[in-house]
C-alpha cells in the first residue's frame, strides 16, 4: 500500500525578505492505484515575478497529462511502458512545454498584466514565460514501472533496504543556472527514465521528490543522501503520520541551518 504525503515550507531568507515561496507540489493517486507526484521550484529571481504562478501550473500541467495518458491506457500498462520507453523524453516532454506555455499565456491576459511588445511590434512570448519561470520534477508509480521526468534542478530519489539512489542523476550546471519551462523548446533539457518494478525488492520503499532548496543544505551528496535515509528509518520506526505532522518542522529547520532557500519534499511510502 502506498501513501503519498508532502510539504513546501518558505525559506528561511524569503521569510526575511519577504518573499512568498515559489515551490509548488502536486500529488494524486488514481483509481488503478498509480500514484503520481510532481514539485516544481519557480525561479523567484526580480526577472521572474509571477515564478510562484509558473510552478503551480507546472505541477498541474504534469500530473493532468500523465493522468490522462493513463486512464487512456488503463488495463494495459505494458502497453504504456513501451509507449513511454519510446516517446518520453520526446513527445511526453514536448507536451508538458507547450501546454505549460499555452496556459501561461492565458493566465498572463486573464490577470491583465502588461504585454511585452518585441522588436518586431507583435505580442512577445518568450518575455511572457520569463516572467513565470520554473523547474519540474514528476513520477509516476505502477505496479508495473516507474516514470520519471526532470527539467531543472532538484532531486528524485529512491530508498529502500538496498539502498539509496537517485532515480535520475542530477543534471550539474555551474553556478546558479538552471533549465527552465520558460526557455524556448525547453523539452530539448528534460531528461526522462522509464524502467521495471524490481519483482525482488524488499519493501518497504521511499520515494521522494524535492526542490533544490533541500539538497543545497548539505555539504555535499552523501550527506543529502544520509537525510534521505534517516526519513526512510523514521517512517519504518514511526510511521506516516508521525512523519508527516512534523515534516513542515523539520523542513523549516533545515531551510535555517541550510541554504535559506524554499524547501520542498513530496513522499510516496510503500509499505
Amino acid at each position: 500500500m502506498i501513501q503519498v504525503f508532502g510539504a513546501s515550507v518558505q525559506g528561511a531568507s524569503h521569510v526575511r525578505s519577504g518573499r512568498e515561496c515559489q515551490d509548488s507540489l502536486k500529488k494524486g493517486i488514481t483509481d488503478s492505484g498509480a500514484v503520481i507526484l510532481a514539485v516544481a521550484d519557480g525561479h523567484g529571481s526580480d526577472a521572474c515575478p509571477y515564478s510562484k504562478t509558473g510552478s503551480f501550473t507546472a505541477v498541474n500541467v504534469f500530473c493532468k497529462i500523465m493522468g490522462d495518458y493513463l486512464e487512456t491506457y488503463a488495463g494495459q500498462s505494458e502497453t504504456l511502458f513501451t509507449f513511454l520507453k519510446r516517446e518520453g523524453d520526446t513527445k511526453i516532454a514536448q507536451e508538458i512545454d507547450a501546454e505549460w506555455k499555452r496556459r501561461i499565456l492565458r493566465l498572463h491576459s486573464k490577470c491583465k498584466r502588461e504585454i511585452p511588445v518585441g522588436a518586431d511590434g507583435g505580442k512577445d512570448r518568450e518575455a511572457i514565460y520569463k516572467l513565470y519561470g520554473s523547474t519540474l520534477l514528476g513520477l509516476v508509480i505502477t505496479e508495473v514501472f516507474l516514470f520519471a521526468f526532470q527539467l531543472g534542478d532538484g532531486d528524485i530519489m529512491k530508498v529502500s533496504e538496498n539502498g539509496v539512489y537517485h532515480v535520475i542523476e542530477p543534471d550539474k550546471i555551474l553556478g546558479t543556472e538552471t533549465h527552465s519551462l520558460s526557455k524556448a523548446e525547453s523539452w530539448k533539457k528534460a531528461i526522462t527514465l522509464i524502467r521495471k518494478r524490481e519483482e525482488n525488492e524488499k519493501e518497504p520503499v521511499m520515494f521522494m521528490l524535492s526542490s533544490d532548496g533541500l539538497s543545497n543544505s548539505y555539504k555535499d551528496d552523501e550527506a543529502f543522501k544520509k537525510t534521505c535515509t534517516d526519513y526512510y528509518v523514521l517512517l519504518k520506526e514511526h510511521g506516516v503520520k508521525a512523519v508527516s505532522g512534523l515534516l513542515k518542522t523539520w523542513l523549516q529547520e533545515t531551510s535555517e541551518m541550510g541554504c535559506g532557500d524554499d524547501i520542498t519534499a513530496l513522499f510516496a511510502y510503500d509499505m
